[in-house]
């Protein structure tokens, strides 16, 4: 693996703990490898079984559900160090219940997940403290599922789009964001038509509750 990947690596949750020098070594025995994809071709499909775990090393990655009659919504986008696929290879069935595509070029790792939950037989040192990471991750995606109904769950288009910003707001502890996605991905985050969702935000800035340029934001003042 590249050196480069594994100096990235040693920034990500999984890891946390665990020396530099030991993660090379542990990607071996966890029968890691990389995979490339182009920009909207998925790395896993709805109803597919999961036996690995992904690290995005570069690009980003949509989470996507489709209806029955193929209409999708985006539900999470993730970034570079970001984990998926974790919640149904840990599961009883280990089918996906959502598709994950590449929102541009990305560069992705892929962990065997039954080698990450289980100690080996050369009882790795790092390996106890690999299986605690990997719990306190699963839990953590859980928190965001939440935040993603709360955020979903209000009644007004308005009232979606500041329940988000505030959200994001919070996590960098600053009035000033700049989010993951574009107009039409955030629409399908927010369930939202994409039109709908360019005239809110455009009356929001008239009415100075926000200001935006593109894809950064800020906070004027609460609704």
């Amino acid at each position: 693996m590249k050196e480069e990947h594994i100096s990235l690596l040693e920034h990500q949750d999984l890891f946390s703990g665990v020396a530099k020098e030991d993660i090379g070594h542990m990607l071996q025995c966890l029968g890691a490898y990389e995979k490339a994809y182009q920009k909207a071709e998925f790395l896993l499909l709805s109803e597919e079984t999961v036996n690995c775990i992904g690290i995005i090393l570069k690009g980003r990655v949509h989470m996507v559900k489709e209806d029955l009659w193929g209409n999708s919504t985006i539900l999470t986008s993730l970034q570079p160090l970001e984990i998926f696929g974790e919640s149904f290879a840990c599961g009883s069935s280990k089918k996906s219940t959502v598709s994950f595509q590449a929102a541009e070029s990305t560069d992705v790792l892929f962990l065997q997940f039954h080698k990450v939950m289980r100690t080996c037989s050369k009882v790795c040192s790092f390996h106890q403290q690999l299986i605690e990471n990997m719990v306190s991750i699963i839990a953590d995606k859980n928190l965001l599922l939440m935040e993603k109904i709360e955020v979903t769950s209000k009644k007004t288009i308005r009232e979606k789009i500041f329940a988000y910003l505030v959200s994001q707001a919070q996590k960098k502890s600053s009035s000033y964001i700049t989010i993951p996605m574009g107009r039409l991905e955030l629409a399908e985050y927010l369930c939202v038509d994409r039109s709908a969702l360019t005239r809110e935000l455009n009356t929001m800035r008239e009415q100075g509750f926000i200001d935006f340029d593109k894809n950064t934001f800020r906070i004027l003042k609460e609704l």
